[in-house]
């Protein structure tokens, strides 16, 4: 895209955010806010023509996931998969938030026969395009919903959706909390707070100027899955915390963040659609969401633990120097391996996991 295109886009996605705020009187909550800047239609950032994913800056992404940096995440998941399609007694995988469709790619690869049909949930048209043509050698198997139907047997994956799901934003001053949103200031786009009886789900020695995140989208996203979901289980791969983490006292700032070229600040309301906006995921309340709509808590441990389980390392052997390295990067605790977690969640099976056999993490939730 020639940058007088992005100059527009930009431009349009600021007035139809400045238009947002004027129809709501002058304040929006910062949960509309995100939707607006990642998901508007056609504006937002992951439905603008750009690129988002890559393992460089050079070639014009912003952040590498997983199954981009390595193709042996897919191809380890996929064992996980197979498990639990044997469990669900199912041949099909849907998956949300699809990405690049480079781990559709993988597990389709790996998966072969064992799945007669591969179901893409993807709220960007533009990801949708660049999923197709990517995904074209498994045509016949692959489609794209907009809804989802009555029921659902198989088995469920999502890499990092839940940490781009719209969150809503607390500030506590030392005496009470606001819920903090966006109004303007000319044409800046600036922080506003109001009073609200939202608190964070923990009782905690909270210090004043604390701001913090609640997910109410995510856990309601939860709870329509377990609601739609018959039998089999579902895998999501994600940054996060268990909540004694989350809503430590001395994680005062959140957290918050926006990436861009391979570097993150924490200022969602400048370059608004030219950057993601990221929030980590509070494991403990997907877990409570998912019990209390029905299902079952199989499994939580590191993406470390998680891929050793499913035998990364096995995989691993005789792969070339570009491919170890960069696998390593999923395992080791100062990248990706600690701070990702995996959550497993099941209903009507009968399944010992084979990624959470070791290093379980269940009981911290």
């Amino acid at each position: 895209m020639q940058s007088n295109e992005g100059d527009s886009v930009s431009a349009a996605l600021r007035r139809r955010i400045r238009e947002a705020i004027a129809a709501e009187g002058g304040r929006i909550g910062f949960d509309r806010f995100m939707a607006l800047a990642l998901y508007a239609p056609g504006l937002g950032y992951y439905s603008r023509d750009a690129r988002q994913f890559g393992v460089l800056p050079a070639s014009g992404s912003d952040f590498v996931t997983a199954p981009e940096l390595s193709p042996l995440f897919g191809r380890a998941l996929a064992r996980q998969v197979a498990q639990a399609l044997d469990a669900a007694n199912s041949a099909e995988v849907w998956e949300f938030g699809a990405g690049s469709g480079a781990l559709a790619a993988q597990l389709l690869e790996a998966l072969g026969e064992r799945v007669s049909r591969y179901t893409i949930v993807d709220l960007s048209g533009t990801l949708r395009e660049r999923q197709r043509e990517r995904l074209a050698a498994f045509a016949g198997k692959v489609r794209w919903v907009d809804a989802l139907p009555d029921a659902i047997t198989g088995v469920i994956v999502g890499n990092e959706v839940l940490d781009a799901m719209p969150v809503q934003l607390l500030h506590f001053d030392g005496a009470q909390w606001f819920e903090r949103g966006v109004a303007l200031s000319g044409a800046q786009f600036v922080w506003a707070d109001a009073p609200t009886d939202l608190r964070p789900p923990v009782q905690a020695a909270f210090v004043p100027g604390t701001v913090t995140e609640i997910h109410p989208q995510a856990q309601a996203f939860i709870a329509t899955l377990a609601d739609k979901l018959q039998r089999g289980a579902a895998f999501f791969i994600d940054y996060g915390f268990p909540e004694a983490e989350y809503w430590h006292p001395q994680r005062r700032g959140g957290t918050l963040m926006c990436h861009r070229a391979h570097r993150s600040d924490d200022d969602p309301l400048a370059d608004v659609g030219e950057k993601d906006i990221t929030a980590h995921v509070d494991f403990t309340g997907v877990a409570l969401a998912a019990q209390d709509a029905g299902l079952d808590v199989i499994g939580y441990t590191t993406q470390a633990r998680f891929l050793m389980n499913c035998g990364i390392l096995e995989l691993l052997q005789g792969a070339d120097v570009r491919t170890t390295a960069n696998t390593q990067k999923l395992l080791t605790e100062h990248e990706m391996g600690e701070l990702f977690k995996v959550i497993g969640l099941g209903k009507a099976i009968d399944i010992e996991p084979i990624g959470f056999v070791r290093g379980d993490r269940t009981h911290t939730l």
